[in-house]
């Protein structure tokens, strides 16, 4: 392992510390390692050949127009991306849905884009992991 020093502004470093003890890390290193390997599994995404899995997770009113055939639709037209979906009853108006993903990241961050963007999807969430 190689010792490195950075350089930060103090608002930085303040927001580095927080996020660091609210996330439980022992030292500022932990949490630098952990932000870099985020953003780089985060840009490994963004490459079309990179296959892997994902966590989908998205919140929506189920009552919103055709929204629920909508987002059927747009999981039956990617169903090879699909290994498994939990749908949650949040409320009356409220449904959440947590979709395990497989496959091409861009095809992936595609379906993920086309779910999110849907009109009454109030909250979503793509979490990915490349293969390596």
């Amino acid at each position: 392992m190689q010792r490195i020093t950075i350089t930060l502004d103090d608002d930085l470093l303040v927001t580095l510390d927080a996020l660091s003890q609210q996330r439980g890390y022992n030292n500022r290193s932990e949490a630098i390692r952990d932000i870099l390997r985020n953003t780089l599994t985060h840009e490994h995404t963004q490459h079309g050949g990179q296959n892997g899995y994902a966590v989908l997770s998205y919140v929506y009113e189920h009552e919103k127009r055709d929204l629920a055939s909508r987002i059927v639709s747009a999981q039956h037209h990617h169903h090879d991306l699909s290994v498994s979906t939990l749908h949650v009853h949040i409320n009356h108006d409220d449904c959440l849905e947590v979709a395990v993903l497989k496959g091409n990241m861009h095809e992936i961050q595609h379906f993920a884009d086309d779910v999110i963007a849907q009109r009454g999807v109030r909250h979503g969430h793509l979490q990915c992991l490349t293969e390596e």
